[in-house]
């Protein structure tokens, strides 16, 4: 409650701005509904600090009545809105009681009068807060808002809801400029409200123009849907990247059909799990950099399962692809089994640091969430790495001689066997990231791998086997694809159109979109 006696320090108020009294504070707190909504909205318009005070302590559910008077409750005393002076709580003290409608009408006047605040981020929080919800009565304290704002983009929106507001005026000239006004907003809220104004609207140039203003922001909200639709299939395929390009490795280098490539991802989701839980425990202080930490863990974890799984297993198994494919679907429900075993079958939770929570808001309805933005990203930098290993150091010149002939490479003194392993934990470690990304994302379980090994086949497959780049290109390519087929026939109906594509692509060109060349063949 300490946070009711200190906002004056937050936010600015007008130096002319007229002192709540004791009958301003008994007519919002008492009384019926309408009363004291309009005595709020009465005081919002003239408030200074003690205003703000009293209507955070509303908010708060930290107001009772005393003998006809409201008080704020602070420590266990009643505090005198307009004088500060403190008492001792009577035990007759009632709570003042509000409805839902009231709630909406305390939370709209403290977001105006956090407009006056001279922290940035309260201000941008208060303009969004308030959009659909303005009416003529805010309009002073818009005015004054918008006199005193000097961030541009923060000006700009808050003109949009002086229009908003003057859109209910009594003036049809002012209906007309505020339609006019409204033309440039590319808020889903405006939309809404030009919709709501053209069904009641009566004067025919103001008709014309709120129609005219709606088609404007009915084309800027459509881009904004469309480049979503593009973030969201690249965000998705930047995900399937990192979940097939293990599989690009075991399947398409080795010929290693895993099926328990999922529950390698998974493991990686959950040792990013551990490490979370670690940091928590004995270094709270330094929790927003345990993802960092996860990285490496995932990754080593992941690795040495799938060596364990390649020597003792898929060694035993090379050349014989049905075997291969019943023993890993074997191992991959034990690996699921042993998760239920040690961390329960429920789902767990995996939090973001704090510096990968919220977004960067390009439009009105288009906002990039940073989780998404750094895992698009990390999906980069370990494609450029796996590209730099397998094209530019001595293990990727091993796994590649191996991979395209290997008696020859085992005659030029080449341990086949251990390459096998390297190459096997290679991929299974990139697994592991992937289940480190996907843990910001969503909640992690035991069935976590069993959402994205189809699609991840499907990827390699389509992109070509072997081949790194083809399954960039399949991974990006299905990801946006996806996205917008979603957008128009459901995301059942996309699944399904997305397989036949790939059928129809498999059937007119079986080596995928980029096909193995010379020798390789």
């Amino acid at each position: 409650m300490n946070r009711i006696f200190i906002l004056f320090a937050i936010f600015s108020i007008a130096a002319n701005a007229h002192a709540i009294s004791s009958d301003k504070v008994k007519a919002i707190a008492i009384g019926e509904g309408e009363t004291r909504i309009e005595a709020l909205r009465g005081a919002v318009t003239e408030a200074d600090e003690k205003t703000l005070a009293f209507i955070q302590a509303l908010s708060d559910d930290a107001v009772k009545v005393v003998d006809g008077l409201p008080v704020i409750v602070k420590d266990g005393k009643a505090v005198d809105p307009v004088t500060g002076a403190e008492s001792a709580l009577s035990e007759a003290a009632e709570d003042v009681m509000n409805n839902n409608r009231m709630r909406g009408e305390i939370d709209s006047a403290l977001a105006a009068l956090k407009l006056m605040s001279k922290d940035e981020a309260v201000r941008r929080e208060a303009v969004k807060t308030l959009q659909g919800e303005v009416d003529e009565n805010k309009l002073p304290l818009l005015d004054k808002a918008f006199a005193q704002e000097t961030v541009p983009d923060i000006k700009e929106r808050l003109g949009l809801l002086r229009a908003a507001a003057l859109s209910g005026s009594a003036d049809s000239a002012k209906r007309l400029a505020a339609a006019q006004l409204l033309a440039e907003s590319s808020q889903a809220a405006t939309k809404t409200l030009l919709l709501e104004r053209l069904s009641i609207e009566t004067d025919p140039k103001v008709k014309s123009a709120l129609q005219l203003s709606l088609s404007k922001v009915e084309a800027r909200l459509a881009w904004g849907d469309r480049l979503g639709a593009i973030f969201s299939g690249i965000s998705l395929g930047s995900i399937l990247l990192l979940v097939a390009l293990g599989l690009a490795i075991t399947y398409g280098l080795m010929g290693v059909i895993n099926m328990a490539h999922g529950e390698l991802m998974m493991i990686g989701a959950y040792a990013t799990y551990v490490v979370q839980g670690l940091f928590q425990k004995y270094a709270p202080g330094a929790f927003d950099w345990y993802l960092l930490a996860s990285v490496p863990v995932a990754f080593a974890t992941s690795a040495l399962v799938g060596a364990a799984l390649e020597r003792g297993v898929i060694r035993f198994l090379y050349g014989r692809p049905l075997e291969t494919l019943l023993a890993t679907w074997g191992i991959s429900l034990m690996l699921m089994q042993l998760v239920r075993t040690l961390f329960g079958a429920q789902n767990v939770g995996v939090e973001n640091p704090s510096w990968m929570s919220g977004g960067v808001q390009l439009m009105g309805n288009l906002s990039l969430p940073y989780n998404r933005l750094v895992i698009v990203g990390f999906a980069i930098t370990v494609l450029v790495g796996v590209w730099f290993l397998i094209e530019k150091t001595r293990l990727g010149l091993f796994v590649r001689g191996v991979t395209q002939n290997r008696p020859i490479a085992s005659c030029m003194g080449v341990n086949t066997a251990r390459i096998d392993t390297y190459a096997f934990a290679l991929g299974s470690g990139i697994a592991g990231l992937a289940g480190c990304a996907l843990s910001q994302i969503g909640n992690v379980g035991p069935d976590l791998g069993q959402g994205y090994i189809v699609d991840s086949f499907l990827v390699v497959v389509l992109g070509g086997v072997g081949q790194l780049a083809g399954t960039v290109y399949a991974a990006l390519g299905l990801g946006v694809l996806n996205k917008f087929l979603e957008g128009w026939v459901g995301a059942v109906l996309a699944k399904i159109a997305v397989l036949v594509f790939i059928i129809v692509f498999i059937q007119k060109r079986p080596q995928g979109i980029f096909a193995m060349k010379g020798r390789q063949v």
